[in-house]
């Protein structure tokens, strides 16, 4: 997969994660759990922007971690929301967790040729 195109799935995963986030229910879990989804969910597209412009392979590496380590925050969160059911709309919960899942596999492997490469 190339850089272009994993940018491109991220920032449509943050695009989700906005979704699943304004579908939440109105309480004070619902808007405390809204606002940590967007944070730990849009994070991985923004930090890897920053990855491309990596002074070194080490930071490139770090940078990546971060990305993962987001993206695995925000599988986590979004199992909190699906077993509270504080989502109206569950079909958002399943595309974003299938998503999440598959952006973690990415990036473990990406982190690990970069390891490997260096």
């Amino acid at each position: 997969m190339n850089k272009q195109v994993l940018e491109d799935r991220l920032i449509d995963f943050s695009v989700l994660i906005i979704k699943v986030a304004n579908n939440l229910e109105k309480s004070y879990t619902g808007n405390h759990l809204s606002g940590q989804i967007i944070r730990s969910g849009t994070s991985p597209a923004l930090n890897y922007g920053e990855a491309q412009s990596a002074e070194s392979k080490k930071d490139f590496i770090h940078k990546m971690g971060i990305c993962l380590k987001e993206l695995r925050e925000t599988f986590v969160c979004l199992k909190i929301i699906e077993k509270a059911m504080l989502a109206s709309n569950i079909d958002l919960i399943i595309i974003a967790k299938f998503e999440a899942n598959e952006l973690i596999s990415i990036f473990v492997s990406s982190i690990k040729t970069a390891k490997t490469n260096s």
